[in-house]
């Protein structure tokens, strides 16, 4: 078990929140247990969090699948211009309030020149300081910067540092960790490609996978579509490095990282589906542009624009889903 013995304070943290960064932590003598929120980067980066952990002998708890109440509890914390994504996994943080010793929020600005994440993902460490500065929960963060040259390795190298972990250890940690992250992400791709080569009407999901796997949002469209005979594909489960390559078909400046995998996916498998939904969550300002771009590039497809919000009930969703079915089913002749 690594620990550090120290403390440092941050000047600029209210009193009741410790949020401490890199060689600011202080982790107790007693075995410490890290939280891992469910929604937003856990579902990209989940696998490699917990390795990475584990290696190091340190307890992980992850919060809850997201259901009502979760969303409730972080629209109650969130401002109302927020969108659903954010205020779900504000949800998560407050369901993992006074459970673990830290909870884990990365900032995640970028991994190069046009190469940018949603600026939400820069925020969340400061913002979760903040809306839970009036509870005793203390924090923990990394760092990924390419433009100021802090890449993921340095980061976790960093975070082990913080963690009292002996170099080598955290080095080899953090390597285990990326293979299993590797052959997890290897595995889903090929489990679609067997798919793509079934027989049936394929949609393509065209989401984020904090949307597309999220159990309060987009796990109910793909749900909905495997009860109606439909073979749903993501075009996230992709090679990711290909992806980035083959979005610029589609757009040669589009600068966020997520959605130009999405781009990527989209020109992979477009061939091979009948339609594509492009879901969101209400109001993504990334999607809001990039959505529209897909609708005008991509030509002589199906393709239905659904934005998710926190309304309860799914009959208006089911609605337009079954619309757009029909309408796949129309233009192929098997309605």
């Amino acid at each position: 078990m690594c620990y550090n013995s120290q403390s440092v304070s941050l000047s600029s943290t209210p009193p009741a929140v410790q949020f401490k960064e890199f060689g600011d932590i202080m982790m107790e003598k007693q075995a410490a247990t890290i939280g891992l929120p469910r929604a937003m980067l856990y579902y990209r980066y989940g696998t490699l969090w917990r390795a990475f952990f584990q290696e190091l002998g340190i307890h992980t708890v992850v919060s809850a699948p997201t259901d009502r109440e979760t969303l409730e509890h972080g629209t109650a914390l969130a401002i109302d211009e927020a969108c659903l994504s954010l205020k779900i996994y504000l949800g998560h943080i407050a369901a993992l309030i006074g459970r673990c010793d830290y909870i884990l929020i990365p900032r995640i600005s970028n991994f190069g020149r046009h190469r940018n994440m949603c600026t939400r993902f820069e925020a969340l460490p400061d913002l979760a300081r903040n809306v839970f500065r009036g509870t005793e929960q203390k924090f923990l963060s990394y760092d990924v910067d390419l433009l100021l040259k802090k890449d993921e390795e340095a980061a976790f190298l960093s975070l082990g540092r913080a963690l009292n972990c002996p170099a080598k250890a955290v080095k080899q940690a953090y390597k285990l960790a990326k293979k299993a992250e590797s052959a997890q992400h290897k595995a889903q791709v090929q489990k679609q490609e067997t798919l793509l080569k079934r027989d049936g009407m394929k949609i393509l999901l065209a989401a984020h996978s904090y949307v597309a796997e999220d159990p309060y949002m987009g796990k109910v469209v793909a749900d909905y579509l495997r009860h109606s005979g439909v073979i749903p594909l993501r075009a996230d489960l992709v090679d990711p490095d290909w992806a980035l390559k083959r979005s610029r078909d589609l757009s040669p400046t589009c600068k966020w990282e997520i959605s130009r995998e999405i781009l990527g996916g989209i020109t992979r498998y477009r061939d091979g589906v009948d339609g594509i939904i492009l879901l969101s969550a209400f109001p993504c300002g990334p999607d809001a542009m990039v959505n529209e771009l897909i609708v005008r590039r991509v030509k002589g497809m199906p393709i239905l624009n659904l934005v998710l919000d926190s309304q309860s009930g799914t009959a208006g969703v089911e609605t337009r889903l079954e619309s757009f079915i029909d309408i796949i089913r129309f233009k192929e002749g098997t309605l």
